[in-house]
């Protein structure tokens, strides 16, 4: 080798993954906030929710839902992302991380591989199958891209 690295660069491939990701930990979350919100799927509901949590239970059932729905149609991934990655900290830091790692006993195991699924969305964007960029947002002047807190 001669030192130089080449990188093969499959945009395509990117694109249609970040596409799966967002899609799958959208549903999850959208399925999970409709549970605490409307009490769908079995869910207790907004009301039984606050009960539990606190008023905690507001944001976090709104960030859930939302954040999801964000999520699986590409309108504020980053945002939804980086908020979602905080609620499952604190759910592991509340909840999940005093019953150890393994979800078989109520660990974070399951929190930890959704944090895992948010951080690339956080940190790509939504990628190019995302509905935010075909909304007039404001663009960057050096990049011609939508803002990234608006990806």
């Amino acid at each position: 080798m001669n030192g130089i690295r080449t990188i093969s660069r499959d945009r395509t491939a990117v694109e249609v993954s970040l596409l799966i990701l967002r899609v799958v930990v959208g549903i999850i979350f959208a399925a999970h906030g409709s549970q605490k919100l409307f009490g769908a799927f079995g869910g207790k509901g907004l009301s039984k929710t606050v009960e539990m949590m606190g008023t905690m239970g507001y944001p976090v059932t709104i960030g859930e839902f939302f954040g999801g729905l964000g999520l699986v149609v590409g309108f504020l991934c980053r945002f939804s992302a980086a908020s979602l990655i905080v609620i499952m900290i604190g759910a592991i830091g509340m909840v999940h991380g005093k019953n150890g790692f393994f979800s078989q006993g109520g660990g974070f195991e399951y929190n930890l591989a959704l944090i895992g699924l948010l951080a690339p969305i956080m940190i790509a964007g939504p990628g190019f199958f995302a509905i935010g960029r075909l909304l007039p947002l404001p663009k960057s002047k050096t990049t011609g891209r939508v803002v990234a807190v608006l990806e």
